[in-house]
């Protein structure tokens, strides 16, 4: 055993039971393109999240950790094998039932925020639950309750250029976990932060994990992934190594997984 992983978990298995995972990837692959010109993207690539559990996905640029998450969250299909979301496999979904599935069930954050500059903090936090016909005073009540469970509620009426980069990502995972969401992606969330506020942010996923939310996070901050339960290596589209990391050091991440 590789003295660096002390507490690797075996390729294809994952600890708890796999039947009460709220996500799961079975035997993923993506490819884009043919013939001469085609690339895999993802490689039989298998992933089980559990309610409240936080997984790290790292791996070099290119190695499909993007694909891998925009797949889970159903805005990408694979081109083999199956997506479970609660049990029920994206495959057998409508597009309509997938939008439905994304408005009330996924939250997304990404590294660059994506709010909407036109909007207060509180109306973007509240566009997703309008969108979904809650009424506007319902929406905005859950909005304030989502911004006070991040530590922002003050900034309720600013807009997205008066926050600050820190201040922006709150409000982006208020944005991402209100209402009844249950299932959490992130993409390099701490990316365009100091390392106080990516800190401040891995708190607010730990905590809102706590709640019973599932989450997969893609970071390349070793760091920040040492504060998951679970942490999948990704190279060239296939899952090489996934481990459990000590808690109190974090610099083991930094070193390349072995390969099988």
């Amino acid at each position: 055993m590789n003295p660096q992983f002390p507490r690797r978990v075996a390729l294809g298995t994952m600890a708890g039971d796999a039947a009460m995972s709220f996500l799961e990837l079975k035997n993923v692959s993506k490819s884009y393109g043919s013939g001469s010109t085609l690339v895999q993207s993802l490689v039989d690539a298998s992933l089980s999240v559990e309610r409240g559990n936080l997984v790290a996905v790292m791996g070099p640029s290119g190695s499909g950790k993007s694909s891998l998450l925009t797949i889970a969250g159903s805005l990408e299909e694979p081109t083999g094998g199956e997506v479970l979301i609660n049990g029920k496999s994206l495959a057998s979904m409508s597009y309509n039932d997938k939008a439905r599935l994304r408005r009330r069930t996924i939250g997304y954050v990404f590294q660059d925020f994506n709010l909407l500059a036109g909007l207060t903090a509180l109306e973007n936090v509240a566009l997703p639950l309008e969108l979904d016909d809650l009424s506007p005073k319902k929406a905005r009540i859950a909005a304030m309750n989502a911004l006070e469970n991040v530590g922002i509620a003050e900034r309720a009426e600013h807009f997205p250029d008066e926050l600050s980069g820190g201040e922006r990502q709150r409000v982006a995972i208020a944005r991402a976990v209100v209402g009844e969401r249950q299932l959490l992606l992130a993409d390099e969330p701490s990316g365009a932060l100091d390392s106080a506020n990516g800190d401040a942010v891995m708190k607010m996923i730990r905590a809102a994990c706590k709640q019973g939310i599932a989450a997969v996070m893609v970071t390349h901050d070793a760091h920040l992934a040492s504060s998951a339960d679970r942490v999948v290596f990704l190279k060239d589209g296939r899952i090489v190594d996934q481990t459990v990391p000590p808690p109190t050091t974090p610099e083991s991440l930094l070193a390349p997984p072995p390969i099988p």
